[in-house]
């Protein structure tokens, strides 16, 4: 089985490399000459449980995960850590202070705020440190990161994480640096669009997660890097009385490690594509490597939307705040932008469509596309600038 690399630009389920899709197809017909494929085996079976913890081995030495942290895989995406980062890291902070604990949220787009949302929807008292939405021009736009001398954080004593979105895809704001949090107070990120695009010091974190389906994977699991000693906790009664929410076993992090990730049945031909993600990007020299392509390739975008005619193309990013792995901008002027995308379609570019909530045009940059793909959108960017 083969194909044509295609010129795919979609946020996710994101392109994944055809390399990479060929060995899963084999995989999940036959895998290891077992007569059973990937997606029949036992995630409990030997085989099921080298898959898990090769993708762990990998993760790991990308990331130089140091052995004072859990990797551990689970299920709901995102949006089901946005609860499980509730449950979780207010578990920790009881057993710490005997407090149930607040929580600082830097809003700087739509998946951030969603996490804010939900943690407020739980019962936590929720600060937002940063609501970014207050510098645009309607109050209720996102497009950069204010300084952080504008930012609003809890005192240590009473703030049990300082939670931000490090890659916000629908708006296309990415943190340049990790965010400054008083001592002893734990930072949790949602890396889901930019994880293994660059390389960064874990260690400055309490718990970073990924849905894999953007860079690193298939849609279906999550991957979850934290610190082992937030996994420990008070007895349940005590959470109880403290006013802290019990998680659901499937989102309870001391279980799941306990388990091995295996607690209940996890999809474990989606653990086998980022096992084999993740090697190639060592084979292919690691996240040094990996970060000076990412960059490269976004600066090209960059480039070609900021030197083009002035009106044509609207960048609604500030420039220290764009991402590399999503470039968003509009194009003024009506049928404009139906215009553009029906040209990158004829010539073979898809999935370049903006967010339903905010329209416009969106490039997802990950690891798998191709500088051939970037160059190919770059020469359709300088046409259509040039005959408009």
């Amino acid at each position: 089985m083969s194909r044509t690399q295609p010129h795919y630009f979609g946020a996710g389920p994101a392109l994944l490399p055809a390399e990479i899709l060929q060995q899963a197809a084999s995989d999940l017909l036959n895998y290891k000459d077992s007569g059973l494929g990937l997606g029949e085996i036992s995630h409990r079976s030997a085989l099921g449980v080298n898959v898990v913890d090769s993708a762990k081995a990998t993760i790991k030495q990308l990331l130089a995960i140091p052995d004072t942290y859990e990797i551990f895989f689970l299920q709901g995406g995102g949006t089901g850590e946005f609860s499980a980062v509730v449950y979780n890291l207010l578990a920790s902070f009881a057993l710490k202070t005997g407090k149930k604990g607040k929580a600082d949220y830097l809003v700087t787009g739509s998946w951030s705020q969603k996490a804010a949302e939900e943690a407020t929807r739980l019962g936590v008292d929720v600060n937002l440190a940063v609501d970014a939405r207050k510098g645009s021009a309607n109050g209720k736009s996102y497009g950069t990161i204010p300084d952080p001398s504008t930012w609003t954080l809890g005192s240590a004593a009473e703030t049990a994480y300082v939670y931000y979105c490090d890659n916000e895809t629908v708006s296309g704001v990415e943190f340049p640096y990790i965010p400054e949090v008083p001592e002893g107070v734990e930072l949790v990120t949602d890396m889901s669009s930019n994880i293994l695009s660059r390389a960064f010091d874990i260690t400055k974190f309490g718990l970073v997660f990924a849905g894999a389906q953007k860079n690193i994977g298939m849609a279906g699991v999550t991957v979850c890097i934290i610190k082992k000693q937030l996994l420990a906790r008070p007895k349940e009664a005590d959470l109880v009385a403290l006013g802290i929410p019990l998680p659901p076993l499937v989102l309870d992090f001391p279980t799941i490690v306990k388990n091995n990730s295996l607690y209940n049945t996890l999809p474990i031909f989606n653990v086998h594509i980022i096992y084999l993600t993740t090697q190639r990007l060592i084979d292919n020299g690691g996240l040094k490597v990996q970060q000076a392509i990412s960059e490269a390739k976004a600066k090209k975008l960059y480039d070609a939307l900021d030197a083009a005619p002035k009106g044509v193309y609207n960048c609604i990013v500030e420039a220290d705040s764009r991402s590399r792995m999503n470039v968003v901008f509009t194009i003024p002027g009506e049928g404009k932008e139906k215009a553009f995308l029906d040209g990158a379609k004829e010539r073979g570019m898809t999935g370049l469509q903006g967010h339903r909530s905010v329209g416009g045009i969106r490039v997802s940059n990950y690891n798998a596309v191709s500088e051939r793909s970037i160059d190919m959108l770059v020469d359709w960017i300088n046409t259509f600038a040039a005959s408009t």
